[in-house]
């Protein structure tokens, strides 16, 4: 819907609201034209009913207003003596209509002085978990949110999962642009598929002012921009979701509006200059590592290597054995039961499982492997001279092919080589050619709802005029994962727009190692609980001063208590 379509919808719902309340307002002492006023009705209205002022902020506040606006009808009904079971259902189950009944009767009278207090623990209890909803729904979409990291993009600056927190506040919380919504779930009703959502009616982008912009090499969070899968993680048949109910992704920002971003041999390159990297970001590249004896992988993981793959030969295996071995497996290299070879994570098959399951295997080890490594695992490795030869590698030869931005077969761009190419600014005026429109047909098409041909002679039109220039409508962004190469981000699908920006982690207040292992395998790491993310400098854990602060805070509340 556009800003007129919903101006339109807006005073037809006050219209109905004044055909439906106007003699209540007489009846409550005040002119029945009051009830046909916009947003001044709605404080006559909290009066009438009783009800603090602040109510009418969550009328105006998407996701909110669903949850206050049944309250508020059931809270006006009883205002006119409609205090029983079945006139509360009948109050929500008709969408606030049965006051037009009300309205409309010549018997019903206007309780002034009306006992406010539920009736019933019951009537108490559910008016609790109402306002507690309302509470958390209101944090949750406008302050901050928690989020766990499934997959390894960040990897070493962010683990496998962290627990995050993402402050909506700082970079100015985007208002729901999903009218229709289930409070305080994503895509889907936990636990039962169903999507959580109506696709309409749509509310027109728009976002609180914040106290920062994003700034260069910030970890971001955002809604993914080619997100086409109704779930997480299940492959089906692609879906259209409306922006703020696409997935979230967090990656690096390591370019901002005007930036040109130039990869070269693996490397960023902002503005002609290599990126400079904030201290605790850790970006993993690619070696090739060599030994005439055997890449070990016990020397290895001694220095602290943890992103490393094992290579097993399991003797005697059957189906008992491999079911054990099974969660713990990478892949199978050969399955014949005389040379059953298989690939495990560095921590490989646990002592346990082994020898309860009478599982004999002896490690392979190869001269040559590919590892993924930090510069500071790179270096000591060197240091340790376990290794025969240590050497980054990258892509060097580009491949005219479709996997990067901007898919396009006239642009040999890969992971290790890609660019130039100028990151759009809002209100900055681009020439626009045949041969730069891959570069920029997705967001003139979809991200700012324009209607783009390309005519057979090379003439571009936008919304059926023909142009040379464009002028973008918002700031975008170029998101990028430290683990380089097991990361889908900008060089797959472009770049990130404002709108699609969710907010910025703040802390991680979580982590457990091997969350996707299996709760049996969890183990939490004590050293990142409370953890800041975007902050320089070694991470410091603050959970002692947590916990002494809810400390304090709960001998306070005991305190008080016992002086009334």
């Amino acid at each position: 819907m556009t800003i007129f379509e919903w101006l339109i919808f807006f005073f037809v719902v006050q219209l109905i609201h004044g055909l439906g309340t106007w003699k209540l307002y007489i009846k409550s002492g005040y002119k029945g034209s009051l009830a046909f006023i916009p947003i001044y009705n709605a404080f006559i209205l909290m009066k009438i009913i009783n009800r603090p002022f602040w109510w009418v902020i969550l009328l105006f506040l998407p996701i909110i207003n669903l949850l206050i606006f049944p309250v508020i009808w059931v809270e006006t009904a009883r205002s006119f003596g409609k205090n029983s079971t079945a006139d509360t259902i009948a109050t929500v189950a008709s969408f606030g209509f049965f006051i037009y009944l009300i309205n409309y009767s010549s018997s019903s009278k206007y309780i002034n002085e009306r006992n406010l207090n539920p009736k019933t623990a019951f009537g108490e209890w559910l008016s609790s978990i109402i306002f507690a909803i309302i509470l958390a729904t209101l944090v949750h979409t406008y302050f901050i949110q928690p989020y766990i990291v499934p997959t390894g993009s960040l990897e070493k600056s962010i683990l496998v999962g962290d627990f995050l927190f993402v402050s909506k506040f700082h970079y100015g919380a985007r208002a729901p642009q999903t009218a229709v919504s289930f409070p305080m779930v994503h895509d889907t009703i936990v636990g039962t598929g169903l999507r959580s959502y109506l696709n309409k009616p749509q509310i027109p982008y728009f976002r609180l002012p914040g106290f920062q912009k994003i700034k260069r090499n910030e970890i971001v969070t955002f809604s993914w921009p080619a997100d086409t899968v109704r779930k997480f993680f299940v492959r089906e048949k692609g879906v259209k979701k409306p922006i703020d109910k696409k997935s979230n992704y967090v990656k690096r920002c390591v370019a901002v509006p005007s930036d040109t971003l130039e990869i070269i041999n693996g490397i960023i390159h902002i503005n002609g200059k290599e990126s400079i990297m904030p201290y605790r970001a850790k970006p993993i590249f690619t070696y090739s590592a060599f030994n005439s004896k055997g890449v070990s992988a016990s020397n290895l993981i001694k220095l602290g290597v943890s992103d490393i793959q094992r290579k097993f030969k399991i003797q005697d295996i059957n189906q008992y054995k491999f079911e054990q071995i099974r969660p713990y497996l990478i892949a199978v290299t050969d399955n014949s039961p005389e040379n059953f070879t298989v690939i495990t994570k560095s921590k490989g098959i646990p002592y346990e499982i082994r020898l309860n399951s009478r599982i004999s295997m002896v490690e392979i080890t190869d001269t040559k492997t590919d590892l993924f490594l930090t510069k500071k695992e790179a270096d000591l490795i060197l240091e340790s001279k376990v290794l025969d030869s240590l050497k980054r590698t990258f892509n060097e030869i580009k491949s005219y092919n479709t996997s990067y931005f901007p898919n396009d077969i006239r642009f040999n761009w890969n992971e290790d080589n890609f660019g130039p190419i100028v990151i759009p600014k809002k209100n900055n005026t681009i020439e626009l050619n045949k041969n730069n429109l891959p570069i920029y047909k997705k967001i003139i098409r979809e991200y700012e709802k324009n209607e783009l041909t390309l005519d057979s002679d090379g003439i571009i039109r936008i919304n059926n005029v023909e142009t040379s220039s464009y002028t973008f409508k918002q700031d975008y962004y170029w998101m990028m994962g430290d683990n380089r190469y097991r990361s889908e981000d900008s060089r797959s699908w472009g770049f990130v727009p404002e709108d699609h920006i969710v907010g910025k982690p703040v802390f991680i207040w979580f982590s457990i190692d091997g969350i996707n292992d299996g709760f049996k395998n969890w183990k939490i790491r004590w050293d990142r609980v409370f953890t800041t993310i975007n902050l320089d400098g070694e991470p410091k854990s603050y959970r002692w001063y947590f916990l002494i602060g809810v400390l304090i805070v709960l001998i306070y509340s005991e305190i008080k208590k016992r002086r009334k």
